[in-house]
C-alpha cells in the first residue's frame, strides 16, 4: 500500500516552505513590531527611539476618540456579519428548494466575492449618492432626508450595507453547501409527519446547520475588522465628523497620515486582543453545541 505521494520528508518541506516563508514575513514579522513599537516611542522618520514601556497605552486608553472608534467598530463587527449571514441563509435556504431560477441565482450570487473591496466603494458611493443614486427621487420629496455626505447615520449605514453585499456570496456557498448534505429521508418523513416548510427549516436545517452557521458567523466577524478598510477609504474617509471611522481606518490615519507610529502600533496590538478575546468567546459557545446528526 502506498502511503505518500513523494518519498521522503524534505520533499514535504520544499512543499510547505514558501508559505510558510510568506506567512512569517507578513504576519509575524508585522505583528511582532506592532508589539515592539507599541513598547516604544518611535520617531516618525526615523532616527531612533526610546522606550517607554506602557506608556503608549496609557495614552491609547485615555483618548476619547479611540473608545468611539472602538465602540463604531464594535456595532459594525455585530451588525454586518448578523445581516449578511441572515440574508445568505434566507438565500441558500430558497436555492436549496430549487425554486425557479435558483440555479441561474446561485451563480450571480457568487459573482461578487470576485469584485476587490475598494471597487464595491466606488460603485456604492454612486449607488447612494443623494442627488444621483437611487434616494434622488425621496430627496426631491423631502429634501435633506438622505445625504451621507454631511449626516453620520446614513454613512454609516452606506458602508454596512457595502459590507454585507461584499459578504453574502461566500457565506451563501458555505450555507448552501451544509444544506445540500442535510439527508433528504429527514425532511421527507419530517414532511409524512405533517411539519410545515418554517418548521422543518427552525426544528431541522437550522439545528444540522449549526457548523456551517458557527463557521460563517467566526469569519465574517473576522473579516470585518480588515475588509471594512476598503470601503471606509474609497466611499466615506471616515467621515463625516468621524461617524465611520473604525479602528481599523483609525490606526491607518494615526499612522500613515499623523505618522504617529507609536500610537498607531498599540491601536494595532489592542485591536488584535479585542478580535482574538471575541473570537474565544466564540468558540466557548461553540463548546455547548452539540454537533451529532
Amino acid at each position: 500500500m502506498q502511503k505518500g505521494f513523494y518519498s521522503g520528508r524534505w520533499t514535504y518541506a520544499a512543499l510547505v516552505a514558501p508559505i510558510l516563508v510568506l506567512i512569517f514575513l507578513f504576519f509575524y514579522v508585522p505583528v511582532g513590531l506592532a508589539f515592539f513599537w507599541s513598547l516604544f516611542l518611535e520617531r516618525p522618520f526615523g532616527g531612533g527611539s526610546q522606550f517607554v514601556g506602557l506608556d503608549n497605552f496609557a495614552r491609547v486608553l485615555s483618548d476619547a476618540e479611540f473608545w468611539d472608534a472602538l465602540r463604531r467598530t464594535a456595532i459594525f463587527m455585530i451588525v454586518a456579519p448578523g445581516l449578511a449571514i441572515g440574508i445568505s441563509l434566507m438565500l441558500a435556504l430558497a436555492a436549496d428548494r430549487g425554486l425557479r431560477g435558483s440555479a441561474a441565482a446561485r451563480n450571480i450570487l457568487i459573482w461578487p466575492k470576485a469584485v476587490a473591496g475598494a471597487s464595491i466603494g466606488v460603485v456604492f458611493v454612486f449607488i447612494f449618492n443623494p442627488f444621483l443614486g437611487i434616494f434622488a427621487p425621496l430627496n426631491e420629496i423631502w429634501p435633506g432626508l438622505w445625504n451621507p455626505r454631511i449626516d453620520g447615520t446614513d454613512a454609516f449605514v452606506t458602508i454596512v450595507v457595502a459590507q454585507v453585499w461584499n459578504g453574502i456570496p461566500f457565506n451563501f456557498i458555505i450555507l448552501l453547501s451544509g444544506l445540500q448534505t442535510i439527508p433528504d429521508t429527514v425532511t421527507k418523513a419530517a414532511v409524512m409527519d405533517g411539519a410545515s416548510p418554517w418548521r422543518r427549516v427552525r426544528d431541522i436545517q437550522i439545528p444540522l446547520l449549526t457548523p456551517q452557521l458557527f463557521l460563517t458567523f467566526v469569519l465574517e466577524f473576522v473579516g470585518t475588522v480588515v475588509e471594512a478598510f476598503g470601503l471606509i477609504d474609497t466611499m466615506t474617509e471616515g467621515g463625516p465628523g468621524g461617524a465611520t471611522t473604525l479602528l481599523i481606518y483609525k490606526i491607518y490615519v494615526d499612522g500613515f497620515k499623523a505618522y504617529d507610529l507609536s500610537g498607531a502600533a498599540t491601536q494595532t496590538v489592542i485591536l488584535m486582543l479585542f478580535v482574538l478575546i471575541m473570537v474565544a468567546l466564540q468558540f466557548r459557545l461553540e463548546r455547548h453545541v452539540k454537533y451529532e446528526r
